[in-house]
């Protein structure tokens, strides 16, 4: 088409409502899609702003901007005392290929390349998780009233002009040149110092530079790690419960697994199993949150060095500490080398950034650099200056102290909640972490309580994922808190209580006990 008439261009150039955006923005987008849809020939052209601002009811000095923009971009094109067209070479994509396609089509008669029968990728494919059991959450969970979940950041914390801020400062021309390189397999260099001077030494760790690696988040280093070191001939060890994602993760190369059972003091070590690696999450074990104990601590090391074995320590939301004293990470107490150290710096944010790190030997360090420029290069150089920026400046401190209040009024607010309205459960207050490990009474499956208590507005994590062979009935649930606003915390456990009543409902009198009322339970246990 090269023209249309006017009243088409207010359904044509219909403005978008998501993303939020000026509508100076939101009429190029509009502009933009018409082209990229093939809606508008090279050639064709534009009313002039007076009238289009008159039809979709904008001041022409937002559709002059607009346009301008768009013929600063080559979209558009002005002529003398004519008007505004499209370009010639304004879009040579989707439309372009589609008419170009359909007449191959015509002329061919028939599909290109046409053949009897699709590939049968159930045989092609010849490594695969599809059928693995791990953590997830139903199609558009964040609409629920009652997220109790992992993965979501929080808009009441989260630092927006804070990280605003590092952003554009990154952006400045003083910056660019710190950030738009091709680094090949290297990292920001201004990132890997703020990690090496400002967020190790707090674990008691220190590294050197080419002992630090950046990837994407902690479940990014599992993978890399995995891939380097593992075969199906290497045993792994896997705290019982433990971390879903690593497990996962690790599963790609198929080792052999031993369980670690993880009991008040956390992974039980003694006797050290057979392995050779651990996998550990001392600082607040996931996902029962106990720590540690620097006695276990050290007998894990012991262990390791006796059998020659590597650990891989998780410090596992580390930095969400609100009761005790921390304990030092088991790098900060490693002597040779043994253990290899995975962190997460954005994950407190939301962990859709997706910025972790491995400290470990120069050797390993050094093998796992092409592992990860052959998978994605490296990480987005610009994130990790504005993450360096946002720690620099100290904005990633104060948003720590910030989230930990916040966490502590809401375990308060989730204990509170517990005890009133689910008596039978037990769980342990947690020194740190985001999250809250219940126990139910044995006749309650967790899975079926999950799906029940979805109906109610409610999300949990089922406790059957973080085991290698969970009982049946599985009766354990994690709750997250950390997108929960405290006030909402309570009602939300009042709902699912009354999922728990509604299985109590239809489960087998014979084994289901009846309610016990509040002030027979010994709920909660105290924080260690």
């Amino acid at each position: 088409m090269t023209t249309a008439r006017p009243i088409q261009w207010a359904q044509l150039f219909r403005l978008p409502t998501q993303p939020p955006m000026p509508l100076q923005a939101r009429l190029r987008a509009a502009i933009v899609q018409a082209l990229a849809d093939g809606q508008l020939d090279p050639g064709a052209r534009l009313p002039s702003s007076r009238d289009l601002a008159t039809q979709l009811g904008l001041s022409r000095n937002t559709v002059n901007s607009a346009y301008q923009q768009l013929i600063d971009e080559g979209f558009l094109e002005a002529r003398q005392r004519s008007g505004v067209y499209v370009s010639a070479g304004a879009w040579s994509g989707a439309a372009a290929l589609a008419a170009g396609m359909a007449v191959e089509l015509e002329r061919d008669g028939g599909e290109p390349g046409a053949s009897t029968s699709p590939p049968d990728w159930s045989q092609r494919v010849v490594r695969s998780l599809s059928g693995q059991r791990t953590l997830s959450k139903p199609q558009r969970w964040w609409e629920h009233a009652y997220p109790f979940v992992y993965g979501h950041y929080d808009a009441e914390l989260f630092p927006t002009d804070s990280f605003r801020e590092c952003c554009a400062r990154s952006l400045a021309r003083a910056h660019l040149p710190r950030w738009t390189p091709d680094f090949e397999t290297d990292d920001v260099p201004d990132l890997i110092e703020q990690i090496r001077t400002r967020l190790l030494p707090q674990r008691g760790v220190f590294a050197r530079r080419d002992e630090i690696l950046i990837t994407l988040g902690a479940q990014h280093a599992y993978y890399l790690l995995g891939e380097a070191l593992f075969t199906a001939a290497t045993v792994v060890g896997m705290e019982e419960p433990g971390h879903p994602h690593a497990r996962t993760s690790f599963s790609m190369r198929s080792p052999r697994w031993v369980r670690m059972p993880v009991d008040d003091d956390g992974v039980v070590v003694e006797p050290f199993p057979d392995v050779d690696y651990a996998f550990v999450t001392p600082s607040h074990q996931s996902p029962t949150t106990v720590t540690l104990s620097l006695q276990r601590r050290h007998a894990l090391l012991a262990g390791a060095a006796a059998r020659d074995a590597v650990i891989i320590e998780d410090d596992y939301e580390a930095e969400n500490l609100y009761a005790g004293s921390p304990l030092p990470a088991l790098k900060s107490l490693d002597d040779d080398g043994r253990v290899i150290y995975v962190g997460s710096i954005a994950k407190s944010l939301s962990p859709a950034l997706r910025l972790g790190f491995i400290v470990a030997s120069p050797a390993l360090i050094g093998e796992l650099r092409p592992l990860r420029h052959a998978m994605l290069r490296h990480p987005s150089a610009f994130l990790q200056h504005a993450y360096a920026l946002f720690l620099k400046l100290g904005h990633h401190e104060s948003h720590a102290r910030r989230v930990n209040r916040a966490i502590r009024e809401r375990i308060d607010a989730a204990a509170d909640a517990l005890t009133r309205y689910l008596p039978e459960c037990r769980f342990r207050l947690p020194q740190g972490g985001a999250s809250i490990w219940v126990s139910a009474p044995p006749w309650l499956d967790s899975v079926r309580l999950a799906a029940v208590a979805r109906e109610h507005g409610v999300l949990i994590e089922a406790g059957d994922v973080f085991f290698a062979e969970p009982a049946q009935p599985c009766p354990f649930f994690r709750l997250r808190l950390s997108s929960l606003p405290a006030a909402r915390i309570g009602p939300g456990i009042e709902a699912l209580a009354r999922a728990v009543d509604e299985l109590r409902a239809t489960s087998d009198p014979s084994t289901v006990p009846a309610r016990p009322p509040p002030a027979a339970s010994a709920g909660r246990t105290g924080r260690r």
